[in-house]
């Protein structure tokens, strides 16, 4: 199975809160400038269709099942990840197609979650260097400091520290949320409605979407996640409540940051807080960020090293290295935050979030759906390439353009 499967309950669950809840939640604001009004209805709909395909992926990890003597049905666990979904779905399609796709999603897995370490640099190092401004250090020292700091990442073994950090980084990031949030309601006497406009930029929307997309993903996580908690049933319950939650603090954050800065928004929105403020929070967030880091760092490197080279030893320290070199070259190269963030989320995020869900639904429990589950599956399949196909265009367009 995937190695997302070997991880512990906690790391699960805390890699889950960061993907609904994360520091990308920073560059939110600045989406919504480039989508205007229709990014705010983006924010509602991203959350419930994540919502959906996250239930329906979980769906597929079970079958029915006649009970002995009663003739009851029940539904049974037979699968425990996303590589193994994948694996059932391609079975029959073409000889040795099961293990293309399990390979395909183990690829998207990796990409995801190596722009995921790329984006956290790029934000550490665009903190340092803002926290430095006084000093004036050039932008490629700061990234090389924040390159240092996460050399200790070579050597993990374990998350289990890691996890307990990262929740509390999520703790730390919804105060830091709540400060900004308490400072735009000060600036409350200065808003304009005129931020927002309901024509845009067509690319700067299909970015954007990409952008919104990705701060929703969290799928790769589900299936451990929903094996790892006590009472099942109770999986829908805890996701609609936690993608709620998210869809409400995700839409006031942004929504706010808009009404007090407009079109001044910066794709960092720490970037637009005053002076004496800003230092603090920066300081708070490159923390954050740092700590952040090992999460979808260890993921990657178990997949590479369970998929490519089975081993635990020094290859497995050189897959690390070469990990941490990747991400850090890419955060050098990468001009914008939000291009790299909308092209992530146009690829592996459309995928692994929209299009994959929804086919695997169709494709396992076809005779199961009713015709209605069906449209919808299909909506949002059909959109989920489309803003994929259009978004990786544009994102790919403007970091071209950036170089």
């Amino acid at each position: 199975s995937a190695p997302a499967g070997l991880l512990h309950p906690q790391t699960l669950q805390a890699s889950s809160q960061n993907s609904s809840l994360g520091i990308f939640v920073l560059g939110l604001p600045f989406a919504l400038v480039q989508s205007g009004y229709v990014g705010l209805v983006l924010l509602v709909l991203s959350a419930w269709v994540c919502n959906h395909t996250g239930r329906t992926l979980v769906s597929c990890l079970y079958e029915e099942e006649m009970s002995g003597g009663s003739g009851s049905v029940s539904k049974v666990r037979v699968r425990t990840s996303y590589q193994d979904i994948m694996e059932a779905c391609c079975k029959g399609l073409w000889p040795n197609w099961s293990g293309v796709g399990g390979l395909m999603v183990n690829v998207a897995q990796v990409i995801e979650l190596l722009m995921t370490c790329t984006l956290y640099l790029l934000v550490s190092t665009s903190l340092l260097f803002d926290s430095l401004s006084w000093v004036a250090v050039p932008r490629s020292v700061c990234s090389l400091v924040s390159l240092v700091f996460l050399l200790p990442c070579l050597l993990l073994t374990d998350l289990r520290p890691v996890s307990t950090l990262s929740l509390l980084c999520s703790l730390a990031h919804i105060l830091i949320s709540l400060l900004v949030m308490l400072y735009c309601l000060s600036c409350a006497s200065s808003w304009s409605w005129s931020s927002l406009s309901l024509s845009v930029d067509p690319e700067d929307f299909l970015v954007s979407v990409g952008v919104i997309i990705f701060s929703y993903t969290s799928q790769i996580f589900l299936p451990p996640l929903e094996g790892s908690m006590e009472d099942r049933g109770q999986f829908n319950v805890m996701l609609g409540w936690t993608h709620g939650a998210a869809c409400i603090m995700k839409t006031m954050f942004s929504l706010l940051a808009v009404l007090t800065w407009g079109p001044e928004t910066s794709e960092v929105i720490t970037d637009n807080l005053p002076s004496d403020l800003r230092p603090l929070v920066n300081l708070c967030l490159l923390a954050k960020a740092q700590l952040s880091y090992p999460l979808p760092f260890y993921a990657a490197a178990e997949i590479l090293q369970t998929c490519v080279l089975r081993a635990v030893s020094r290859p497995a320290l050189v897959v690390r290295g070469a990990l941490l070199m990747t991400s850090y070259l890419l955060a050098l190269l990468v001009p914008r935050f939000s291009l790299l963030m909308g092209l992530t989320g146009s690829v592996t995020g459309a995928a692994m979030t929209l299009i994959l869900p929804c086919l695997f639904h169709l494709r396992l429990q076809w005779s199961r759906l009713t015709v209605k589950d069906r449209l919808i599956d299909v909506g949002i399949l059909s959109l989920g390439v489309i803003c994929s196909v259009s978004g990786v265009i544009c994102s790919v367009k403007r970091l071209l353009e950036g170089l």
